[in-house]
């Protein structure tokens, strides 16, 4: 709770921290408005592949074109900074070798999110993980790398699976059991089936919305067909110790008040397989009506307690429970994602603690499955695409299966023909070995075994 005042000292003392910003989509855009606020911080680099985009979103977030200095080379970019002036570079490689403390990693592309952590972590500069989708690949990897590099490799706060982590870490420290913890969401069965021509019109936008929003189609379909939902809740299994069920996520229809009901084990009438499962639960019932008080943005933890006099303490205080009060939840119904991001940037600075990492190690996986029957030959587009939708499994089944994961799956092309819901097993597809994600994996699964849950 002393985040803000640790960051008012750095800036009393003339040492803020220096930090560099790779990717300057939407969630970039968010971290620069609120990096232009902050005390204690400064934006020493701002990487992006196209660098008057770059400069444009920064625009647009408050600040002054004047402000950011276009650089070619590490030392015209570190000259930049010492100038009080933000470096603008068109590499994320060379933004990692410039003079920073923290680097927030927000391409959202596995395989450059990858690239840049590992080699800030080589530097010794802590890492800031947006793009989650390289974290469920390779995060166990770049943790143990950081913890050996004496530098933290961090979730990023406002991002849901930060967030759910933080929820999980009261209902511990507290004494309590978590039972589940997750997300809220929007999702029907029959979204498994969109692409991305057809996901925009599930969200209800307009053509005016879409031609002047700069919306991302494939990004926004991956939150739609569920394949979003499985890449955050592998995240915070990985970080928590929480499982996933092989099943995949349920996607239970449930306001904020039937989660003490639905979040507990089958057994006593909910519908996890057993305590201790991170799940998804939706806003909208299987044929598109809204859930009164539903959750879509937000995230829950539901626990118990081994004391009956805490679990009577439950109800007395006015805590949602189930009809039995043995189960509870607590929920936040929003998250402001990068616009968060000093929390994380302090944390790791200050205090030397990622905010949710991914402690537990390989403990569940994203592999996909077809959308529908796919001939030989026919590419497999990644997440959110034409080909694909992904699904949550523990490590252990995947690694039995031989599954691919959904952040290695891109670009790949089958040898044979499969049906739809095929899930994509390695005998399916030809791997590049010239990745640098696909290397670095090869790397983690020698070193860890997948959890037994």
């Amino acid at each position: 709770m002393n985040l803000a005042r640790g960051l008012a000292q750095r800036e009393a003392q003339g040492r803020p921290v220096r930090v560099g910003l790779v990717g300057a989509g939407k969630f970039g855009t968010m971290i620069l408005a609120q990096l232009l606020l902050m005390r204690g911080v400064r934006l020493c680099v701002l990487a992006d592949l196209d660098a008057e985009r770059a400069r444009g979103a920064a625009v647009s977030a408050g600040w002054d074109a004047d402000d950011f200095v276009s650089a070619t080379s590490v030392g015209t970019a570190n000259d930049a900074a010492r100038a009080g002036r933000v470096a603008l570079v068109e590499s994320g490689e060379l933004a990692t070798d410039c003079e920073i403390d923290v680097l927030i990693e927000a391409t959202g592309h596995e395989e450059a999110g990858a690239l840049h952590a590992y080699r800030a972590i080589e530097r010794g500069v802590h890492v800031v993980m947006v793009t989650v989708e390289a974290d469920v690949v390779v995060g166990p990897y770049l943790h143990r790398m950081a913890e050996r590099n004496g530098v933290v490799y961090s979730m990023a706060y406002g991002d849901q699976p930060a967030i759910i982590c933080e929820l999980v870490d009261w209902a511990r420290a507290c004494g309590f059991d978590v039972v589940a913890a997750g997300k809220g969401t929007k999702f029907a069965p029959h979204y498994r089936r969109s692409t991305p021509d057809t996901a925009f019109g599930y969200y209800g936008f307009t053509q005016e919305q879409i031609a002047t929003g700069g919306f991302n189609p494939k990004m926004f379909n991956s939150f739609l067909d569920g394949t979003k939902s499985a890449i955050e809740m592998v995240a915070v299994a990985n970080a928590t110790g929480l499982a996933v069920s092989d099943d995949g996520l349920s996607f239970a229809p449930a306001s904020v008040y039937d989660l003490p009901l639905l979040m507990r084990p089958r057994e006593d009438g909910g519908v996890l397989p057993h305590a201790g499962v991170a799940d998804v639960v939706s806003c909208i019932t299987p044929d598109e009506q809204f859930v009164e008080n539903h959750l879509r943005w937000g995230v829950y933890v539901t626990f118990t307690s081994r004391s009956a006099y805490a679990t009577r303490c439950f109800g007395e205080y006015g805590i949602a429970t189930d009809p039995s009060g043995k189960y509870a939840a607590l929920w936040r119904p929003y998250h402001l994602i990068g616009l968060e991001i000093g929390v994380s940037i302090a944390s790791v600075a200050l205090r030397g603690e990622p905010t949710g990492a991914p402690y537990a190690g390989h403990r569940a996986e994203v592999v996909c499955a077809t959308r529908a029957p796919m001939r030989a030959g026919d590419a497999i587009d990644g997440e959110g695409g034409y080909a694909v939708y992904g699904t949550s499994v523990s490590a252990r089944r995947a690694r039995e299966l031989d599954l691919v994961p959904m952040g290695l799956a891109h670009g790949l092309r089958l040898k044979h023909d499969v049906p739809a819901d095929h899930s994509i097993g390695t005998a399916d597809v030809t791997f590049d070995d010239a990745s640098f994600l696909w290397r670095l994996r090869r790397e983690q699964d020698t070193q860890f075994a997948p959890a037994v849950v």
